[in-house]
């Protein structure tokens, strides 16, 4: 059965606008709170299930929250709520605290005006399609509520954001710290805002902390890691050694160095991967997705370690990872999962795992991946006919098969459709960047041909 409100990340969209409205996310909580109760969790005579409800900075929050707080006790399952915390710190508090699921109010990297909401299980893990197409079945009926005394109880956590960074600094091996190194990080005015400059801090850096003034309204806005420029004026004025951009709710990273020079989640990976080879604790290989560098997978092929591609997105990411029963894997947009160290993609953990690497080595972010150099690439959006799907079609098979050929495996070309609009993404890389350019133009145009020629 296909899902209607839920996509690869939750369910997401524009605030006050179906399905991110008040009405529709309280009938979320009740189908969820209801799906929950059947489940059977081996729970004491009387005890409720409970679910623990974070969000990140954004001012619509608020009102998602107690929509979603309103459905869960009325459908009889108790409530926790941690206030703006990062999505992975949620993953992780539901498992600490032996809860039954997890949910998690953000929009991610999109700015103020989205939102949405995603679910994680009791292992702190997305939750699988089959749970999301039982809530789908009962989203749309009544709220009926429990008996009063049946009601599902709601309370504050606790402590949360001392108990997460406690979490990630555990990470971070025992015989190292950060000393010495002066570390700007951007929060993006997001939901690590009042953890991750205390995380990196109380290992032993000199922390200047930005991104870090959230007034519901900033998140994601002219920062974070979806907009590395703030960080880069940041680390040349601090004259700091490095800098760490995370995204709204923390799952993303991207980093800095001292001359200002952005490395993304690819290269980042990269760093792990190398660093984990050399000292014996690489295990398996690694999971990228179709748009992971060409470069990239090479790099870790010449290591002699296993490579493969997923479809975009941090959940198919993850989805090949525990199929191939391997720890490492990610996104060129900061992405990274790290099984060996949470159950979820984590920026302030994956930026820990690239800092252990570098203090062990000795040696700064470009040093490390100095034999690495990304190929040039080309992506170009072409509109077309709603009605449209020809990504087969004979004409622009033809011209893809050409560009391939002309490459001679120093090169590739992707062509996908979007999931959200009519549009064709075209993308081109190889060692050539003139090639690159030539085929990538090349493709387009005969893209927009066939959309209008299958069109009419």
């Amino acid at each position: 059965m296909t899902k209607k409100f839920f996509g690869t990340d939750g369910i997401r969209g524009r605030v006050g606008e179906e399905p991110i409205t008040p009405d529709r996310i309280l009938n979320l909580g009740f189908a969820a709170g209801k799906v929950l109760a059947a489940k059977d969790w081996h729970l004491m005579e009387g005890e409720r299930p409970k679910v623990l409800i974070g969000k990140d900075t954004r001012v619509s929050g608020y009102m998602l929250e107690s929509a979603l707080e309103a459905g869960l006790s009325a459908a009889g399952v108790d409530v926790f709520l941690s206030g703006p915390m990062p999505t992975s710190a949620i993953a992780y508090l539901i498992r600490a605290l032996r809860l039954q699921a997890g949910i998690v109010i953000s929009a991610s990297h999109n700015l103020f005006e989205d939102n949405g909401v995603k679910f994680f299980s009791a292992e702190g893990t997305k939750l699988p399609d089959e749970i999301e197409r039982q809530i789908e079945a009962v989203i749309d009926f009544p709220v009926k509520t429990m008996p009063s005394a049946q009601l599902g109880k709601v309370q504050r956590l606790k402590d949360a954001s001392g108990r997460y960074i406690e979490f990630c600094k555990s990470t971070f091996p025992y015989h190292l710290d950060l000393r010495g190194l002066r570390i700007v990080v951007d929060c993006a005015h997001g939901a690590a805002y009042h953890i991750a400059g205390h995380v990196f801090h109380e290992l032993g850096a000199d922390v200047v902390t930005i991104g870090d003034q959230p007034n519901g309204l900033n998140i994601n806005y002219e920062c974070g890691a979806t907009h590395c420029s703030t960080l880069q004026d940041a680390v040349k004025l601090h004259q700091a050694n490095l800098g760490i951009a995370l995204d709204g709710d923390g799952d993303r990273v991207m980093m800095v160095d001292e001359k200002g020079i952005i490395y993304d989640g690819d290269q980042l990976i990269y760093i792990i991967t190398k660093h984990r080879q050399q000292t014996g604790f690489m295990k398996g290989g690694v999971v990228g997705t179709l748009m992971t560098n060409m470069a990239i997978e090479n790099g870790i092929k010449n290591l002699n370690i296993p490579f493969l591609r997923s479809k975009v997105g941090d959940r198919h990411v993850m989805e090949l990872l525990r199929k191939e029963n391997w720890f490492i894997g990610g996104e060129s947009s900061g992405h990274i999962i790290c099984l060996d160290k949470h159950t979820t993609g984590d920026g302030i953990i994956s930026a820990l795992q690239v800092l252990h690497a570098l203090c062990d080595s000795g040696i700064s972010l470009a040093e490390s991946i100095q034999n690495i150099s990304l190929y040039p690439h080309r992506l170009i959006n072409v509109k077309v006919s709603r009605s449209s799907n020809f990504v087969e079609h004979k004409e622009l098979q033809k011209v893809v098969k050409e560009a391939q050929s002309d490459f001679n495996g120093r090169g590739r070309v992707l062509l996908r459709a979007s999931g959200t609009e009519p549009l064709i993404r075209v993308m081109v890389e190889g060692e050539s960047e003139q090639k690159v350019e030539l085929w990538a133009e090349k493709i387009a145009e005969t893209v927009q041909k066939v959309s209008v020629q299958t069109a009419e």
